[in-house]
């Protein structure tokens, strides 16, 4: 049966217009079991197993450390170990009063900064030199690594055979007439840990200015070539404002780590070391396993947290600072 147009119209006019929004069902709430979610929707109790082995493995020593701080613990007080005598700040008062500490900051701070000054330069020009492509250039950024891969341990007791009076380091050093000496004890022994420690650190910078260097645009380049800028005023003008982020992160993060390096002047040097080259690392651990003073060297491992922990603060505030707004 044919609509007449004049019913036709107005039953499509209805049908064109808008239809007025009903009550929208509410939300079925989420069950309890369930539990928070992450925004991607996986369940927030998938970060427990994680956040107990923090607890297990940094706060809870953490904590234990700060305590012992407090107490008079030695060999004779280890068996009443949380009912050793409460003697306060007496700990930190001591080892600032003994001149001992003052004098390990001190060495471990020139340590970490010559050793990181001298691995600047050398990280630097490695990442220029295998900057541009050519054959063999994989063999060459892997012959690089092999003073960074290999275990402290073994860097320190090879070195530490080298550096004997009658060792082929001296001998090295007699081909240009210079006489080497004693170098794992006395004054000599706090540049012997310098220069084992730059040979084995500096290509951590050289990875770290190598991932910044990759990032750079080839466009850049191109245009310092084509305004004439020589070698030196590419890298003045385009490598080192394209690496500052990566290069300050490497200069902090290898400071901190050579600041707190046990391994190799313990192995290096022995212990006791040469009064020269007790660093902190090696001071606290000397304090708590050899003398037996345990809250001393608790206290003295606090105050090294705390001193690790001023530049770090530092830096992530300035990065924050200085970060472009949208950044995270």
């Amino acid at each position: 049966m044919t609509v007449p147009p004049a019913l036709a119209a107005p039953e499509a006019a209805a049908d064109a217009a808008p239809r007025e929004p009903g009550p929208r069902r509410a939300a079925r709430p989420t069950s309890g079991r369930r539990g928070r979610r992450f925004p991607g929707g996986r369940p927030l109790w998938l970060m427990l197993p994680t956040l107990l082995l923090l607890v297990l493995v940094i706060v809870v020593p953490f904590l234990l450390a700060v305590w012992i701080g407090f107490l008079d613990l030695d060999q004779y007080t280890l068996r009443q170990l949380f009912s050793a005598p409460f003697i306060g700040l007496k700990n930190y008062s001591e080892g600032f009063a003994a001149g001992q500490l003052l004098h390990s900051i001190w060495i471990s701070a020139a340590f970490s900064v010559l050793t990181t000054a001298f691995c600047l330069p050398v990280g630097l020009l490695a990442a220029l030199a295998v900057n541009s492509a050519f054959r063999g250039r994989g063999l060459v950024r892997s012959a690089f690594l092999i003073p960074y891969v290999i275990p402290s341990f073994v860097t320190a007791m090879v070195w530490r055979f080298l550096m004997r009076p009658d060792g082929a380091f001296n001998d090295f050093l007699a081909v240009f007439g210079i006489t080497g000496g004693q170098w794992l004890i006395g004054e000599q022994a706090f540049w012997a840990l310098v220069i084992v420690d730059t040979w084995a650190a500096w290509p951590f910078i050289y990875m770290m200015t190598t991932a910044g260097m990759q990032a750079i645009p080839d466009e850049l380049y191109e245009a310092a070539a084509l305004d004439g800028a020589g070698w030196v005023a590419r890298i003045r003008h385009v490598v080192l404002p394209g690496i500052r982020h990566q290069l300050l992160l490497g200069l902090l993060l290898s400071t901190l780590a050579h600041f707190n390096n046990f391994t190799l002047p313990y192995v290096l040097l022995g212990s006791p070391a040469p009064d020269a080259a007790l660093t902190l690392p090696v001071n606290i651990f000397q304090t708590s396993f050899q003398f037996f003073r345990f809250g001393l060297g608790s206290a003295m491992s606090v105050i090294s947290l705390v001193l690790l922990m001023i530049p770090a603060i530092y830096y992530l505030r300035a990065s924050k600072l200085t970060a472009a707004p949208g950044e995270d």
